[in-house]
């Protein structure tokens, strides 16, 4: 449908008519200061050797140069058919660690062992691709907290952020006070009653100015649900002497995973703990978190539209130039006339002197 969005613009159509009934005639006076050249420039606009029907022409381009102008401030624009668009009500904010113990390789991912960055990465992405109509943030901790995407609806680029993460690049601790003290600070100003933060990490907090329990205490009088997730296996094998089988031993890459403080941080929140050893009990975490924090769909509707004002004011300045050369040409015409003729005298009148 085709609309105007200041229709209201149209109204000074006849403003021109009635300056001109209106407003009484412009009185002659004599001028105070002689121009001797004011003959030239009258006839360089040439207005008063103009013919009536060209100055009829020239009126009713003025005309519609106002029109024009008139529609293009009016903001013509069209507007679709409304389009239904599925909304949450839900915000959700994903805390990762990338401080050094990440590049721990004690997970597998489609059969390859890789660190444990690559597997919530992988596994990361398809939880964010099932969020269609959730808005989403990304927080990168690791000796400090950064945010790398506020919250938005923009899910390819959050995915794109998080597979652009590194580990390291945030320093090789651990800052989980901070991250989560961060996520509250993004969250809280989103409506109640759908803020999430999901913590994923693999130690304990080593740095930062803030504890946290002391970021749990802050989320939960916020109102913020915080769901933590241990990342790491329970035993892995180092292999011994020249790589086989001979000397190896059985140790715990996860020794370090402070279990204690991610249990009481979601326990504080009404969140919940869940411990990944593996890239499939990732997957399955993940699923029950789309259980837990059910996506609640309401209707809202957008029109989309298009604005054509550009048309009409690129029109009205084309033709502000044609007007311009319209009156300009005949005395540029003449002028090149005058001269043209002037140059053949002076050489008529070489040619006679010569011939003499």
């Amino acid at each position: 449908m085709f609309e105007f969005n200041w229709p209201w613009v149209l109204l000074l159509v006849p403003l021109p008519a009635f300056v001109y009934w209106l407003t009484p005639p412009a009185k002659q006076q004599q001028a105070a200061i002689r121009v001797p050249f004011y003959q030239s420039l009258a006839s360089a606009t040439d207005a008063h050797q103009q013919n009536p029907q060209t100055n009829w022409l020239q009126q009713l381009l003025v005309i519609l140069i106002w029109l024009l102008l008139l529609t293009a401030l009016a903001q013509p624009r069209w507007v679709g058919k409304p389009i239904s668009l599925p909304t949450s009500s839900r915000e959700l904010m994903l805390a990762v660690d990338l401080s050094g113990s990440m590049e721990h390789q004690d997970l597998k991912l489609k059969g390859k062992q890789v660190d444990r960055l690559t597997v919530v990465k992988g596994v990361l992405q398809d939880f964010i691709a099932r969020r269609k109509g959730d808005r989403l943030g990304l927080i990168l901790f690791g000796s400090q907290a950064y945010l790398q995407a506020p919250m938005t609806y923009d899910l390819n680029t959050v995915t794109t952020l998080l597979d652009e993460a590194l580990i390291g690049m945030a320093g090789k601790n651990t800052a989980i006070g901070d991250a989560v003290g961060l996520g509250v600070k993004q969250l809280r100003k989103r409506p109640t009653d759908s803020r999430v933060l999901i913590l994923l990490t693999d130690g304990a907090n080593t740095a930062g100015e803030v504890t946290p329990i002391q970021a749990a205490e802050l989320a939960a009088k916020e109102g913020i649900k915080i769901y933590t997730i241990g990342v790491g296996a329970d035993e892995m094998i180092l292999p011994g002497v020249f790589g086989t089988s001979f000397g190896a031993r059985r140790v715990n890459p996860s020794i370090d995973l402070d279990e204690k403080t991610l249990k009481a941080m979601a326990a504080k929140t009404q969140g919940q703990y869940f411990r990944a050893r593996n890239s499939e009990e990732l997957n399955k975490i993940y699923a029950l978190l789309d259980e837990l924090e059910p996506v609640s769909q309401q209707d809202q509707t957008f029109r989309p539209s298009k604005s054509y004002y550009h048309w009409p004011l690129a029109t009205a300045l084309l033709l502000s130039f044609s007007l311009a050369l319209s009156r300009l040409w005949p005395s540029l015409s003449n002028r090149l006339t005058a001269t043209s003729a002037k140059q053949q005298a002076h050489a008529d009148v070489a040619n006679l002197l010569g011939n003499k």
